[in-house]
């Protein structure tokens, strides 16, 4: 048996779950979120744990095992909790600051980069190089922050550029100059 499969998800109060057929809704302080689950996944509700338990020890019924319970305990974590991407902005001359809704980058570009935050996606700025994006849903939070980090990705030899708060950038060596090598 799967061993993440196998553990029950506990439900935190205030938190409600309904299980209609393959659909998932999970409802909390911080939102709504819905997942359809594949039609071999059973999941239910009892007392204040969620089961998922598959029908059989087929290969493709284990691999969905542990995918179809990672995805439910993500959205109560989400409806609870949230999910947060930090993004840390490096360059001379490189910020960022929060218009109205959209996100403002001068990024070394000739014009300045305008993103607009999205439905269910909350951007902070709380310094001219800091980005905080903030959501209930861990999959949509990560996709917008790499959307954002594919606006100018890090570089490896002065290292400018937007980059996660949590990644490291191998930095290369320049080129060795005139008569390094004899």
């Amino acid at each position: 048996m799967s061993r993440i499969g196998r553990k029950p998800i506990n439900i935190p109060a205030g938190v409600t779950v309904s299980v209609d057929g393959s659909v998932v809704s999970v409802k909390g302080p911080k939102g709504t979120l819905t997942q359809r689950v594949h039609p071999n996944m059973t999941v239910s509700v009892e007392e204040n744990l969620i089961h998922v338990t598959r029908p059989n020890d087929e290969k493709e019924n284990r691999s969905l095992h542990g995918l179809t319970r990672s995805l439910i305990h993500n959205m109560v974590v989400g409806v609870t909790e949230g999910f947060k991407k930090e993004l840390d902005v490096n360059g001379v001359g490189y910020r960022v600051l929060k218009q109205g809704k959209n996100l403002v980058m001068n990024l070394g570009y000739s014009h300045q980069v305008t993103v607009p935050e999205v439905d269910g996606i909350t951007i902070e700025c709380p310094t001219a190089n800091k980005i905080v994006i903030l959501g209930p849903d861990k999959q949509q939070v990560g996709q917008f922050a790499a959307e954002v980090r594919e606006k100018r990705p890090p570089e490896p030899y002065k290292g400018k550029g937007i980059r996660y708060a949590d990644e490291h950038v191998r930095r290369k060596e320049g080129k060795a100059g005139k008569g390094a090598k004899k």
